[in-house]
């Protein structure tokens, strides 16, 4: 009997160790260039901060992945993430050769979001059409992966025809963002977790996850994880921080997408300009308050059934202090 509760306790220790707040928990980086973003994400691993993730334009448009590899070599542990890396913009083979290189210098250090990317952004800067986002990704994506993890790729679709083969492999994991219900059922389909940036809550547990789990189920495997993205602000001024917020909700909102995601969750009214709506979905979009405040919704969210969060702060009165608090906040869970 004794050896059977010693069991118990020790499986119950390793689940409690797994669900380390911690390890659930990043932080997303926002710098001027490259050399402001590796001491961010140097500042983030001296505070115990597990995980650093960068967008697209992050570091002052330099490339994240080139960015990130610098990084590896900067600092020790810390997980370096990608959300996202624009899958129009380069070949899947030079995709699959610069998380090679990454992962050479920081094995297992590296999770790899790929995605289709702004279509106003791609059109324009890039002058590449994007018409069926979707399709292009899954393809993108077999490609990364057969090169990555199988060493080799014979692949003729709609997008690519590549044949090729490797001496080695990385088994990265590879992410693709979702916002609408398509994508989180694509990312149960194919992908190693979901980036549902900038999501309000309800949405992602009443309809975001049973798409994504549909899709997992569909094709006999596991279902992958969400990492939530979500805004923090350091205050209790409940008014400046609503200022704060819509303001971001209307800038996102001016990315089809995200118009489009909202409505689905149930903020129609909020996209066409209803004050009340947009002030309620700002309220429900932030985590905000003092540090235990912040803390105690950010184990909330976890125990809710988000599986990670990775967290966007919000300035309020100085940029530094706060990103500072939540730092300290995600390092010491």
């Amino acid at each position: 009997m004794q050896q059977k509760d010693e069991l118990i306790q020790q499986i119950s220790s390793n689940i409690a160790h797994e669900r380390q707040p911690s390890k659930h928990v990043g932080v997303y980086i926002q710098a001027r260039d490259t050399i402001d973003a590796i001491a961010r994400i140097q500042e983030a691993e001296h505070a115990g901060v597990q995980q650093a993730w960068m967008a697209m334009g992050g570091a002052g448009f330099a490339d994240i992945l080139t960015v990130l590899a610098i990084a590896a070599t900067q600092t020790e542990q810390i997980k370096l993430g990608t959300a996202i890396v624009p899958a129009y913009s380069r070949h899947p083979l030079v995709t699959a050769q610069q998380a090679l290189a990454v992962h050479d210098f920081a094995p297992e250090r590296l999770r790899l979001g790929i995605g289709s990317g702004n279509r106003a952004f791609i059109e324009g800067r890039y002058g590449l059409q994007q018409t069926t986002p979707l399709r292009y990704l899954k393809e993108y994506m077999e490609v990364v992966r057969g090169v990555l993890w199988q060493g080799r790729i014979d692949h003729h679709g709609e997008f690519f025809q590549v044949v090729d083969t490797l001496p080695r492999t990385a088994q990265v994991p590879l992410l693709i963002p979702a916002l609408g219900l398509k994508a989180f059922r694509l990312a149960g389909e194919i992908a190693d977790g979901a980036l549902a940036s900038l999501c309000p809550v309800p949405y992602l547990l009443e309809q975001a996850l049973p798409a994504l789990r549909a899709g997992a189920e569909e094709k006999s495997r596991p279902a992958p994880p969400v990492v939530a993205c979500l805004p923090v602000a350091f205050s209790t001024d409940d008014a400046t921080v609503s200022v704060a917020m819509r303001q971001f909700i209307q800038q996102l909102a001016q990315a089809s997408t995200y118009a489009r995601m909202f409505a689905q969750a149930g903020w129609a009214s909020a996209m066409n300009g209803d004050e009340a709506a947009l002030n309620a979905l700002a309220r429900t979009l932030v985590i905000s308050g003092n540090e235990e405040i912040v803390r105690d919704r950010v184990q909330e969210l976890l125990a809710s059934g988000l599986d990670e969060l990775l967290l966007l702060v919000i300035p309020i009165v100085d940029e530094a202090t706060e990103r500072k608090q939540l730092l300290h906040l995600i390092g010491t869970f």
